[in-house]
């Protein structure tokens, strides 16, 4: 397999997995921020593992060059 083709492969797993934990968020029902509270937790796990996924990626893509 050539490289180009695996980092294709790499990108579309990482885009899938990002996409994936999206659709996993809920709004909240109210648009208020006291409606926003209990879903804090879910926002800042999501945000590190956006990060991290990030990272990774761009760890990966500069370790092909």
């Amino acid at each position: 397999m050539s490289k180009n083709r695996l980092e294709a492969f790499s990108d579309g797993v990482l885009a899938i997995i990002i996409t994936i934990m999206v659709l996993e968020m809920k709004a909240p029902e109210e648009a208020s921020f006291q409606a926003l509270k209990p879903l804090v937790p879910q926002l800042v796990i999501y945000l590190l593992s956006f990060f991290y996924m990030a990272i990774y990626w761009e760890v990966s893509s500069c370790k092909n060059i």
